[in-house]
């Protein structure tokens, strides 16, 4: 198994969930208290492997853009 295999997991549950609740990369950005740039939205979306961390701000700004719902890491990622 290559690195590529290990890092890159595939379409993740958050690309889905941001799609259904017609959600840019953009907005989840403009909605984060952190940092959180396009790029690494575009990481999550995608299935590049995160840190705890960044997993934690793409949650935390999901929260702030849908604050009607409330989302875990396991509803936004498979890994």
């Amino acid at each position: 198994m290559t690195i590529k295999e290990t890092n890159d997991l595939g379409p993740q549950p958050l690309d889905a969930l941001m799609v259904k609740h017609g959600l840019s990369n953009h907005a989840l950005v403009a909605a984060s208290t952190e940092q959180l740039s396009h790029k690494v939205v575009q990481k999550a979306r995608k299935g590049r492997r995160l840190t705890t961390r960044t997993k934690a701000k793409i949650l935390n700004a999901l929260h702030n853009a849908l604050p009607e719902q409330k989302f875990a890491h396991r509803d936004l990622f498979n890994y």
